[in-house]
């Protein structure tokens, strides 16, 4: 599995994602993903799975030392005295005692920004992570929450996909070191009706969604993460390091994006989004 290297972290550049992920999924599939070569794993407080994700980890054969582990810490559990003891029940859902990267998860004003970042900055200085980043941050909130750190910062995590225009975003983020994880890497099944994802699919003799992976993995520092609960489709989106796209055929697909391309933008959590 390809690595991504940001601000002193290795991250594989293929994760499996588990948001709204059932447990009876996460018991099933996070093994499969691990058993057909996945060696990243990517959850949150909010999604309710933790708790199957650790006991899918541990009943893999996998040790947990070659998994790396995502959470990420809700809005909910930013004030300072809530924040640790919520990473704590994280780390013994998980069944381990850290994770190798924590996130906080939207930006959220209620508790200063300072406040946040430093229990994120605590939590690592204790051990309980080996990294820490953001997600769904803009340009302007991430280069507040560096300046604030004491640590590096090693990703922002947000919705990319053909049909959103990240680059400036993309572009502020490779000059501060940090690898950007791409979620919602299919728009929400969007992709699949593409006609030119499937002219280039059928090119490649892939499916849409291998083009769409490897359209974000082949960019410099881009983390894709996978989701499915097919193991024969965990297969297929494993299967996207022994080819690659040309650049006539990576500027097609960066072209796809629209001016209103996002698909995820929950009200009371989005930020004033960055213009393309």
């Amino acid at each position: 599995m390809a690595t991504i290297t940001a601000n002193g972290a290795s991250i594989p550049a293929l994760g499996f994602g588990t948001f709204r992920m059932e447990a009876r999924h996460v018991l099933r599939m996070v093994p499969a993903a691990l058993r057909l070569g996945f060696r990243h794993v990517d959850t949150a407080q909010i999604y309710r799975n933790e708790a199957a994700v650790g006991e899918a980890i541990a009943g893999s054969g996998v040790k947990r030392a070659d998994v790396f582990l995502t959470t990420k810490v809700w809005i909910d559990h930013f004030a300072p005295d809530r924040f640790i003891a919520s990473v704590d029940e994280s780390l013994a859902k998980l069944r381990t005692d850290h994770v190798d990267l924590l996130l906080l998860h939207w930006p959220n004003g209620t508790v200063p920004l300072a406040e946040q970042i430093g229990a994120l900055n605590a939590a690592r200085e204790a051990g309980k992570t080996r990294h820490i980043g953001v997600s769904n941050y803009t340009i302007a909130l991430l280069a507040q929450a560096r300046a604030l750190s004491a640590a590096p910062l090693v990703t922002n995590q947000v919705e990319y996909h053909p049909y959103l225009d990240q680059n400036r975003l993309l572009s502020a983020m490779r000059e501060a070191g940090l690898a950007l994880t791409a979620y919602y890497a299919m728009a929400d099944g969007k992709v699949f009706a593409d006609p030119l994802l499937a002219e280039i699919a059928a090119r490649h003799g892939r499916s849409i969604a291998q083009i769409v992976l490897r359209w974000l993995v082949q960019q410099p520092d881009v983390v894709a993460l996978s989701k499915t609960v097919s193991e024969s489709r965990a297969q297929e989106n494993a299967a996207i390091f022994d080819f690659s796209l040309d650049a006539a055929e990576m500027a097609a697909i960066h072209a796809l994006a629209v001016p209103d391309g996002r698909v995820l933008k929950p009200e009371g959590l989005s930020p004033q989004w960055d213009a393309a």
